[in-house]
Order: structure tokens, then sequence, then C-alpha cells
């Protein structure tokens, strides 16, 4: 008997399947009742306010352009295929973040009598920002040329270990505990936002879920020292710390120290994960899930 193409039973068929059936639009979410709550934001918490959405906003643009490397070097179907949806949700996430500014920044900030502002302006970044998206898109492109297995678990710390599992994450966590109703019933709330990061957190789960399992094949096959993964990702994460926006201590949502705290944990557990021969990466549910 011929084998079939595809095997429906590897964790990356499994990631592409679960990308499928959590399908959603972001022209679906409803951003009608978050303009009146910006209204209520003093001009600081405003400007804070734009300068985390546009760092996101920017960071979502960048991986989308930046991921394309990857798909022309990788050689098994169910990691095409997977990387496919990628792709895609990325761009999706790049459309949410745009909409949010066109449909909900832009006027309130011509009811404040505020020169309209791009998502795009240099005033919402700073240096080390665009060092670590610099360094994510060289480590992508450098694939291209040799695609070696300490490339490739290079490229996959740049991108889906540090970029979307320490910062991200963690910007995503963060906001959604800032904004949500639940954690903070007596301030304003913006549920159009707190919706859109929802699904967002859920496909970024899925996609360091994936760079995760590669990494741990590079590891277990002894292509690649894990060793190399503690270094390149400890080289990032200075930059990652200071591209978390800075915002006052007692403002809403988890603290700069609890955001720190939070992205080490994560980092530590994740790295166990690959490295530890008695850990297992969580399965796609667990990924997926914000709780």
């Amino acid at each position: 008997m011929t084998d079939l193409q595809m095997d429906p039973e590897t964790r990356s068929y499994r990631y592409y399947r679960n990308a499928v059936e959590r399908h959603w639009d972001p022209h679906d979410v409803d951003l009608d009742d978050d303009g009146a709550e910006l209204a209520e934001f003093d001009r600081e918490a405003f400007d804070a306010f734009r300068r985390t959405v546009a760092r996101f906003g920017a960071g979502e643009e960048s991986v989308t352009e930046d991921l394309a490397p990857l798909s022309v070097v990788l050689d098994d179907l169910e990691d095409e295929m997977f990387v496919t949806t990628q792709l895609y949700e990325e761009a999706k996430h790049t459309d949410f973040f745009d909409r949010y500014w066109r449909e909900v920044v832009r006027p309130e900030e011509e009811r404040r009598g505020l020169a309209p502002s791009s998502p795009a302006d240099d005033r919402w970044f700073n240096d080390e920002y665009d060092e670590l998206f610099e360094r994510n898109a060289a480590a992508m492109t450098a694939l291209l040329d040799d695609d070696a297995p300490e490339r490739r678990a290079t490229a996959y710390c740049h991108y889906h270990l540090t970029i979307e599992g320490v910062l991200a994450q963690t910007g995503y966590y963060g906001l959604t505990r800032a904004y949500d109703a639940d954690t903070h019933p007596e301030l304003p709330h913006l549920p159009g936002l707190v919706a859109g990061l929802t699904k967002v957190r859920g496909d970024e789960g899925r996609h360091v879920g994936f760079g995760m399992a590669k990494l741990r094949e590079l590891v277990e096959s002894g292509r690649v020292d894990a060793a190399h993964l503690h270094d390149t990702v400890g080289e990032l994460l200075p930059l990652v710390r200071a591209s978390i926006p800075e915002r006052d201590a007692e403002g809403p949502g988890p603290s700069p120290d609890e955001l720190v705290a939070y992205a080490g944990e994560k980092h530590a557990q994740r790295m166990e994960q690959i490295t530890a021969a008695d850990a297992e990466i969580p399965d796609v549910d667990a990924l997926t899930s914000v709780e």
C-alpha cells in the first residue's frame, strides 16, 4: 500500500488543523465601545497607550514580513502547511492593529484636537526595539544563504522563542490584564482591544509551540547544543526588557516588575520544556489557552 501524502499524527499537522478550526476575522471584533472608554484617559495615559499599540502593531507587521524565509527552507509538508497558517495569522494580527488605530485611536486624536499620528511614527519606538527586530530579520534571512542546523535554531530562538514567546506574549498578557473589565471593573476598560488580543494570544501560543518543538528536535538529535539556545536568547533578553513600553507602576494591570517576572518565568519554563529529557511541550489546546 502506498503511503499517503501527509501524516495527520504529526505535531505540525495538528497545529495546522487547530489553526483552521480556530479561524477568526479581525474585522468581526466589535470596537464600538472602545472610543468612549479611551476618552477617559488623561493625556499622559493616552500617549502611553498609543505607544504601546504602535509597538505591538509594528511588531506584528515585522514578523509578517520576516517569516517568509522559513517557509522557503522547510522541507516537511506538515511543517510547510503549518507555517502557511502562521503567515496568514501574522497578517491578520497586523490587520487588527491597523484597524484599531484607524477606527479607535485616530478618532480619539481628532476629538482631542491632536494632529493625526501614524502608528509607524519614529517617536513610538526606541533603539532597542529597532535592534531586536533587525536582528530577527537578519536571523531569518540568513537561512536563505545557509540553512545549517545552528542557523535554523538561531532563527527559531529569535522569532518564535523571544519575540513571540517573551516580548509579544508578555505584552499581550499585560494589556489584557490592564483593560479587562473583570480585572479592574473600576477603571476604563477596552472590550474590543481585549477581545482582539485574546484571539491574537491564542494564535501566538500555537506559533511558540511550533518553534519550541522544532528546537527540541534539533537538540535531541544532537545537531544543536542546548547552550546555543541559552546564549542566543540571553543576548536578546535585555533588548526585550527595553522594548516593553514603560508605564506608571501604579497604573492598571501588572506592574513593570510583575511583567518582568512573568516573562522570566515563561522563558525558564519553555527552555526546560525544550531541553530537559523528562519534560514535554504542552499540547496544542494548552498552548492556545489564554487563562
